[in-house]
């Protein structure tokens, strides 16, 4: 494997974009937008998507097609049994173990229940899932998560759908010091300049929905959004200069004028 291969739960996937499949204007659209940005999975809703009726009109087959892993997730579950429930479900669905953990503690912020994640991913990952949860950006709680069995977590920048970017650096520049595991951005993210900075930081992938799909043209956004996930690694791993506090001269001062030195004085 190449030694920056975006690894997880030992696959490799092809991208570092991870992509929600909601709110498009149209299956055509959606289907475009994963064309240009060729994200390493999709996220789906089975719980959304079902009730919208869209599994009717081949939204699952434009899934399949497009020869992308789906991740489905579990959005608009209010409690562990939910989330059980769901999972299980999904797993039949797309034949697969992939569950993105979202157990909603308020509907009003979206915000993850905190309380009862960890005890809510060690069920899933008991009964075999390759769990991503989605949580906040606080410390502890996504050490809990990795302490019993996590391979990868996913902090918010900003509540779901806000595209604020991110709204606590401090805490997320934290959490990429002090957990070793994939770190994926997943929520808040608004613009590409957002996912370019935090690949800055080093974390390890970003997953988007309303960013794209709420564009007035999403398959453009798509690819912008990829293009920025790519360059933020390149510079992450480029090593970004230290920042100074008094300017620095970018062009040597050999052989300029006696008159343009610092001191003022002649040879």
């Amino acid at each position: 494997m190449h030694q920056d291969d975006f690894i997880l739960y030992g696959q490799r996937l092809q991208s570092r974009l991870l992509l929600g499949t909601s709110r498009y204007p149209s299956p055509a659209v959606l289907a475009r937008a994963i064309e240009r940005s060729r994200p390493g999975m999709l996220t789906a809703s089975l719980r959304r998507q079902t009730a919208g009726g869209e599994s009717h009109s081949g939204f699952w087959e434009l899934l399949r097609q497009c020869g992308v892993p789906v991740l489905p997730n579990t959005a608009g579950c209010h409690s562990i049994q939910e989330v059980l429930t769901t999972a299980e479900m999904a797993r039949e669905v797309f034949e697969t173990d992939w569950i993105k953990l979202e157990l909603i503690g308020d509907d009003y912020t979206l915000q993850p229940d905190t309380l009862n994640l960890v005890d809510c991913a060690a069920q899933l990952l008991r009964l075999g899932f390759k769990v991503l949860p989605y949580s906040t950006d606080d410390l502890v709680l996504c050490q809990r998560l990795v302490d019993v069995g996590c391979q990868a977590v996913m902090p918010w920048a900003a509540p779901i759908g806000t595209g604020k970017g991110p709204v606590n650096p401090s805490a997320l520049r934290t959490l990429r010091e002090r957990l070793q595991v994939p770190l994926i951005v997943d929520a808040g993210l608004g613009l590409p300049s957002h996912a370019c900075q935090v690949m800055e930081w080093g974390y390890d992938g970003v997953l988007l929905n309303t960013a794209v799909a709420l564009a007035q043209d999403p398959p453009a956004m798509a690819e912008a959004f990829a293009d920025a996930v790519r360059a933020g690694r390149t510079a992450h791993h480029a090593g970004a200069m230290t920042a100074q506090d008094v300017a620095q001269p970018s062009t040597p001062v050999l052989g300029t004028p006696f008159w343009h030195h610092a001191d003022g004085s002649a040879a």
